[in-house]
């Protein structure tokens, strides 16, 4: 629930500034809070780019579906660093504020990192649909220059998607002082302390969430459905495994990040929102960052194999 206080209504954005009252209420757990996240943020850190490392160091995985990893990795360090820097200096401030344009460039990193990474899924679903139902033209349909292009279409349009949204937000007013349940700045919570009519942001909010979110959900889930259906057929043993490794790393992510951005984005477009916002927020902002790396490289022989090389050849060369 947000806390607005509204005073005297001002069109001078500059003079606006948000206080983030998420954890104010537990006083007696910052050190906590303080503690746990930036533990997540650092192995979120570390996760991320021992992955690329690790994928930069095997040319045997110079393959699409890890250059897509790379990229999920890259999109995963920029979540992590556009929020939680901020809310560890917030969680040790007395103040918890954050300056009007602070707040707008979070905004915007966030909602270009959201809408990546919501297309990026959906390309790595895509990706493993050609490799599994039509292994023969693996290499004609994702060759290198289909897979870059994906790669950089997902990004541009992500970033233009976010581009749209805050610069509606630029035109709403809000009172000098804002106070915001919530840790970090979003669409949905700014959007319920303006001042303004923010019905046409509501409504290119809802039409976005649904083209990018529920679309692209359902479009991976007629994916799996083949791609189930495919691998069920496969009558050797281990490449049955291999091929479920594979995709279940993906659905375990899929579901997470998802499951969480359908929460807070579309269900409160349809009326329908929860009062566990900042527990869901959480989830795809501070927590998916940390596991991903972790839920691809334990589910994943190939990567756990490249690991051990680069372990190996670092312990025996001393």
């Amino acid at each position: 629930m947000t806390i607005p206080i509204k005073m005297e209504q001002t069109n001078q954005s500059s003079a606006t500034e948000f206080f983030l009252m998420g954890f104010a209420s537990y006083v007696h757990l910052q050190s906590a809070f303080f503690a746990a996240f930036l533990m997540s943020y650092l192995f979120a850190m570390f996760g991320n780019f021992l992955f690329i490392i690790i994928i930069f160091s095997d040319a045997h995985l110079y393959t699409p579906m890890y250059f897509f990893l790379i990229n999920l990795s890259i999109l995963d360090i920029c979540f992590t660093s556009c929020i939680t820097p901020k809310l560890l200096s917030i969680l040790l401030s007395e103040t918890k504020s954050i300056s009007y344009y602070e707040c707008m460039t979070q905004m915007f990193l966030l909602s270009s990192a959201l809408g990546t990474e919501v297309l990026l899924l959906t390309v790595m679903a895509f990706d493993r649909y050609v490799a599994i139902c039509l292994p023969l033209h693996y290499t004609l349909v994702m060759c290198k220059k289909v897979y870059v292009s994906l790669s950089a279409t997902v990004w541009i349009v992500g970033i233009l998607n976010s581009m749209l949204h805050v610069g509606l937000m630029l035109k709403l007013s809000f009172s000098e002082r804002v106070f915001l349940d919530h840790f970090f700045c979003e669409i949905p919570a700014i959007t319920k302390v303006s001042l303004s009519d923010s019905h046409t942001v509501k409504l290119v909010t809802l039409v976005a969430d649904i083209f990018l979110g529920m679309m692209c959900f359902f479009f991976i889930i007629i994916t799996y459905t083949y791609i189930i259906s495919s691998i069920i057929k496969i009558r050797s043993a281990e490449k049955k495994r291999k091929a479920f490794s594979t995709c279940a790393s993906h659905l375990v992510v899929v579901t997470l990040f998802f499951g969480s951005i359908i929460y807070t984005y579309v269900l409160p477009a349809l009326n329908f929102g929860g009062s566990n916002d900042k527990v869901v927020s959480a989830l795809y902002a501070v927590v998916s960052p940390m596991l991903n790396p972790l839920i691809y490289t334990l589910r994943n022989q190939e990567v756990k194999g490249a690991f051990m090389k680069i372990f190996f050849k670092k312990l025996f060369s001393h």
